[in-house]
C-alpha cells in the first residue's frame, strides 16, 4: 500500500488540500511502486532557504526540494519509505501568479515534479530532463490541465 503523509507547517493559507496532494502523489508514484510511504511537507521560505542551503549550498528559498529516503543497512523496515518533498507553499504561490497559470495547476506540477525527483528523475542533463518533463506533461494531462512548459 502507498501511504502519504502531509505535514503542512506554512503560514500561508492558498494551499490544495491533504487528499488533493495525496491525490496527485499517488498518481506519479502508482506506475512504479506498488508499497511504501511518501511526506510531503508544506513550509514557509524561511525552511526552504535553511534546507536548500545546508543540501544543496544556495542560500534562498526554492518552490520544491525531494529527499529520497536512504536507509542503513542493519535497520529493516516492512514498508519502504520513499522519501520527503518539501514545497515551499510561498514560492509556489507567487511562481503561479508571475507565470500566469492557476494555482492548483501549479501546485499539481510541483507536487508531480518533487515525487519524479524521488524516483530518481532530474533534470539536469537534457536527455533526463526530456523523458521528466514528458512524465511530468502525461501525468498533468491526465488531470486535464495543460502542459506547464509551453508559454501562451
Amino acid at each position: 500500500m502507498l501511504e502519504i503523509n502531509l505535514q503542512n507547517v506554512s503560514s500561508e493559507k492558498q494551499i490544495p488540500n491533504i487528499q488533493v496532494l495525496t491525490d496527485w502523489a499517488l498518481l506519479t508514484l502508482k506506475p512504479h511502486l506498488e508499497q511504501g510511504e511518501l511526506t510531503i511537507r508544506i513550509v514557509d521560505a524561511a525552511e526552504s532557504q535553511m534546507l536548500n542551503q545546508q543540501y544543496r549550498k544556495k542560500d534562498k528559498p526554492t518552490n520544491v526540494l525531494a529527499f529520497p529516503f536512504a536507509s542503513f543497512p542493519d535497520i529493516e523496515i516492512s514498508d519502504p519509505i520513499i522519501g520527503d518533498v518539501v514545497i515551499c507553499a510561498e514560492i509556489v504561490n507567487q511562481e503561479a501568479k508571475q507565470q500566469g497559470k492557476s494555482h492548483t495547476e501549479h501546485w499539481a506540477h510541483i507536487v508531480i515534479h518533487g515525487v519524479l525527483h524521488l524516483l530518481g528523475y532530474d533534470h539536469i542533463i537534457s536527455a533526463d530532463a526530456e523523458r521528466m518533463e514528458a512524465l511530468e506533461i502525461d501525468l498533468l494531462q491526465q488531470l486535464g490541465y495543460a502542459n506547464p512548459y509551453e508559454s501562451d
